[in-house]
């Protein structure tokens, strides 16, 4: 097998793919990151939440691995559309951030959430493969806003001052697309003038997965969330597909061969 076709991306289709998943999560956001929360399986080493049922979960799989041992899952995106948010009742983010700007657009909405890569599959193509196939995903559904929290792994915001104001002061999602932090983890971003923000010392503290979104285009709301459970700091990331430069717009399409 080489390594174009080392993976398979597709939906969980099964309780073992879930399974595995949340496997995959415990081992990153809780093993790793130090995530807690009321329904963590810390017996089983599972990372789950009542959201999981609701959302579709676009898996990263390793051919080589075994299915029945539930190792198969190396890499996850966990999404909801408006479609399904009837279901819930709200979007899992809306515990964080006031989306009723979003909401208001009356477009056709995305939920991203529960990023992560196993370990021994980061660095390479992956990452790569799992956005292909949300490419997919959002073409077949006819996505026109994505959005989402991107985490950074510290809870103290005085010591994110730098990437955090230069998020705000040059991403800024416009107003008509600005979700607001709210509730009691809510936090300023704009700690720091343009005039103190050490450009070098900002990028080198924006994690790679936030700096992707933002060269596909993407925005910040307004506001982080310090999410104590999880021992990080939250930014909601948004992305209207429509606003896209032609470039970015053919990441989205090339794996189909639209456009």
């Amino acid at each position: 097998m080489n390594a174009v076709d080392r993976y398979e991306v597709r939906l969980a289709r099964s309780e073992d793919d879930l399974i595995a998943a949340q496997r995959l999560r415990y081992q990153v956001f809780v093993a790793e990151l130090g995530a807690d929360g009321p329904l963590v399986d810390h017996v089983a080493g599972l990372e789950r939440d009542e959201f999981d049922r609701f959302f579709d979960h676009l898996i990263l799989v390793d051919p080589k691995a075994d299915p029945e041992a539930r190792d198969h899952v190396v890499g996850v995106y966990r999404l909801l559309t408006c479609d399904r948010m009837t279901e819930v009742g709200r979007f899992y983010s809306e515990d964080e951030y006031d989306l009723a700007p979003l909401k208001a657009t009356g477009r056709r909405l995305l939920e991203l959430g529960r990023s992560c890569i196993h370990p021994d599959h980061r660095g390479g193509m992956g990452m790569f493969h799992l956005w292909n196939g949300l490419s997919d995903y959002i073409l077949a559904r006819d996505i026109e806003i994505l959005f989402g929290t991107a985490s950074f792994h510290d809870t103290d915001t005085v010591a994110l001052a730098q990437p955090l104001s230069f998020l705000w002061h040059n991403h800024l999602a416009p107003k008509a697309l600005r979700v607001v932090a709210h509730g009691a983890g809510a936090a300023q971003m704009r700690l720091l003038e343009p005039d103190q923000i050490d450009l070098g010392a900002a990028m080198a503290g924006i994690p790679a997965l936030i700096k992707a979104y933002l060269r596909l285009g993407g925005f910040v709301g307004d506001g982080a969330f310090v999410d104590r459970a999880f021992n990080t700091t939250d930014v909601c990331l948004v992305m209207d597909t429509a606003r896209m430069s032609a470039k970015h717009r053919n990441f989205y399409t090339r794996s189909r061969g639209l456009g």
